[in-house]
């Protein structure tokens, strides 16, 4: 049983190893989600070895009638490479955010009342992306975060998946 580890161990090891590939030290892009309600964020990743990268997310949604938002997240990642071009990916982070929405629940003589809420993330990271042979980056990924808001107001979620395609200009 120990000699069976011990050679899982070193099978996982050398693959990992010979599969090590040089990333892009910059890509710009745009990251397009919809699970949480903030839409396209603006994405950034630096490069920061063979296989370990940033990535920083800035999202926001500017609606007059229902409500306004901005959100910052910041991860962690190591790539793995796959095959000619193809990579994939895990990482870990988290963010910060703020939301001020229209509360249906309450309407009076003035109108409706608004929540000003800050909140904290923890998320997440798997995903697949594809080196093009032009400096042309593309991604699909599935990022949970794990939400801590400032009151009790049900209207923000604890738990919220995202899925969401990636394109990023690499330099």
């Amino acid at each position: 049983m120990k000699k069976l580890i011990l050679l899982s161990i070193f099978v996982i090891g050398a693959t990992a190893a010979t599969q090590a590939q040089t990333i892009s030290e910059n890509a710009l892009g745009l990251r397009f989600g919809g699970g949480n309600g903030y839409g396209a964020e603006v994405s950034y990743q630096r490069g920061l070895g063979d296989n370990n990268r940033l990535e920083f997310d800035l999202g926001w949604r500017n609606d007059k009638n229902n409500y306004d938002a901005i959100k910052l997240t910041g991860l962690y990642q190591w790539v793995w490479n796959i095959e000619s071009g193809f990579n994939w990916y895990a990482g870990l982070g988290g963010g910060v955010g703020s939301i001020s929405a229209k509360d249906d629940r309450y309407y009076d003589n003035r109108g409706y009342r608004y929540y000003d809420e800050t909140f904290i993330f923890l998320a997440g990271d798997i995903g697949i992306e594809y080196n093009f042979d032009i400096p042309l980056l593309i991604s699909l990924d599935f990022r949970p975060e794990f939400g801590f808001h400032n009151n009790d107001n049900d209207r923000i979620d604890d738990f919220s998946p995202d899925i969401a395609l990636g394109l990023r200009y690499q330099f």
